[in-house]
């Protein structure tokens, strides 16, 4: 048992709860300790104790929960780890971006634009290269997202 100090895996954990769900809603524990029972029954956890984890009342979690809140959360396993790669810090930054783009609607037009044709595609990107032509905003190129440098 902990004291509820802030350890690298509280933060870590705390970060993917309140920045990885879309809509604006952050998830509650008891809807994750419930999703990663449903996927893996041999698991035990609960709520309250993912609350624990959280604010750092319990700080010794099984490398298996470990492995199952990763999964649930889209993460690589490292991330809960050492992070002498990197892998937290890009984690951290990854998220940190798509919060800031579902905050200015962007991860909702890209989810409307899933499955769509490219005919439908090609028209919504000529519409909003209209929008931002009409706003006075410089033209956008298509480039790899990964290697761009989102704003803060």
């Amino acid at each position: 048992m902990s004291d509820g100090a802030t350890t690298p895996l509280t933060a870590r954990l705390d970060r993917l709860f309140r920045l990885s769900r879309p809509r604006g809603r952050q998830w509650s524990n008891t809807e994750v300790a419930a999703e990663i029972k449903r996927a893996n029954p041999q698991l035990r956890v609960s709520g309250a104790y993912l609350s624990m984890l959280r604010t750092g009342k319990r700080s010794s979690p099984s490398t298996d929960l470990l492995v199952a809140l990763a999964r649930f959360f889209g993460v690589n396993p490292s991330y809960f780890f050492d992070d002498e790669d990197g892998q937290g810090e890009r984690v951290r930054e990854q998220l940190e971006h798509l919060a800031m783009l579902r905050d200015r609607g962007v991860v909702g037009i890209a989810q409307r634009a899933m499955g769509l044709p490219q005919s439908n595609l090609d028209l919504i990107t000529a519409l909003l290269d209209q929008a931002r032509r009409q706003r006075g905003l410089p033209p956008v190129t298509d480039a790899d997202p990964s290697t761009e440098n989102p704003e803060p």
